[in-house]
């Protein structure tokens, strides 16, 4: 680990009622010393509403700016999940969508900057691309509990997030966003 990273270990109980997926998830995420801690919650929530097996961080973590935040490897060559944190690029995510069956991206940012820019750029398959947002202020919420070893429970329903730690929930609402005119 590099000098500057500190590492986080999420034991995190998720119930994706969405999804049916409900599993007991143990790991650790380092946070890069360039890192926001935003940006650490929101790769930590999108593991958490995506796993499934075969789903991993980037080796490199930041340190490796080709590589997706997380992704999912497809048997058959390639991948078959590519997940994106922040704001990429439209050249970013063409590259993603040329590289993987599917494409993700989870931002803890205003949306509506990236989806103007992908709205002008030409992204390959662009309107598969899912766009999820998290509000700011649950994201601050969860930095304020936020410790180097994390015992939480996540519940997905309808769109809502509730994220339990110890005594305390905290909600907030998992925002879809598609390109206009797209799907």
């Amino acid at each position: 680990m590099s000098q500057g990273t500190i590492l986080y270990r999420f034991r995190l109980d998720v119930s994706d009622i969405e999804r049916s997926v409900y599993e007991s998830l143990d790991f650790r995420l380092a946070q890069h010393k360039s890192e926001s801690i935003p940006f650490l919650l929101t790769r930590a929530l999108a593991y958490a509403l995506n796993f499934e097996d075969g789903l991993e961080f980037s080796a490199k973590g930041l340190a490796e700016p080709d590589e997706p935040c997380l992704s999912r490897q497809d048997p058959r060559g390639g991948f078959g999940l590519w997940i994106e944190v922040g704001s990429p690029s439209a050249r970013r995510l063409h590259k993603a969508a040329k590289a993987s069956r599917k494409v993700k991206v989870y931002t803890y940012k205003n949306p509506e900057p990236l989806l103007r820019e992908l709205e002008t750029e030409r992204v390959h398959n662009g309107e598969h691309i899912e766009i999820f947002s998290l509000k700011a202020e649950f994201l601050g919420e969860l930095e304020r509990v936020l410790e180097r070893d994390n015992e939480w429970s996540l519940i997905r329903d309808q769109g809502a997030l509730t994220v339990h730690v110890g005594e305390q929930a905290f909600e907030g609402a998992l925002g879809v966003h598609s390109l206009p005119g797209r799907r």
